[in-house]
């Protein structure tokens, strides 16, 4: 989970970038996935470290879940999107959708890391 930790990290980091300079330099709003993907890379990082990586990756899972609740409605305005509705920013949207899905399987496979971690403690 640890190096899938980082991954999310660069590419939240490159999402968020490339949104701003990119896409949409109005905003600062354009790099809230960079803000995401700081924290998952430097959780990822410490989860190397099997001395940190139980604490790390439910950080890590924390974050990703808070990071799902709050692009859920991007998500919600892209599948209307899809249904013809026009946003405002369809851009926007389209990254808060992806960010969305990206947080949602993370805290899939967390999920069932931390399952799996707890049956092979018991045996």
């Amino acid at each position: 989970m640890s190096k899938l930790s980082i991954t999310y990290g660069v590419v939240f980091i490159l999402m968020g970038l490339i949104s701003y300079f990119g896409i949409s330099s109005e905003s600062i709003t354009a790099l809230i996935p960079a803000f995401f993907g700081i924290p998952m890379l430097v959780l990822g990082w410490l989860g190397l470290n099997e001395k940190y990586l139980k604490h790390a990756m439910h950080g890590a899972a924390v974050l990703m879940l808070l990071g799902f609740i709050g692009t859920i409605g991007g998500l919600i305005k892209f599948l209307k999107m899809l249904g013809g509705v026009q946003p405002e920013r369809p851009a926007a949207v389209t990254v808060q959708a992806i960010m969305a899905l990206m947080c949602l399987v993370f805290l899939i496979f967390a999920v069932k890391s931390f399952i799996d971690a707890r049956k092979k403690r018991k045996e």
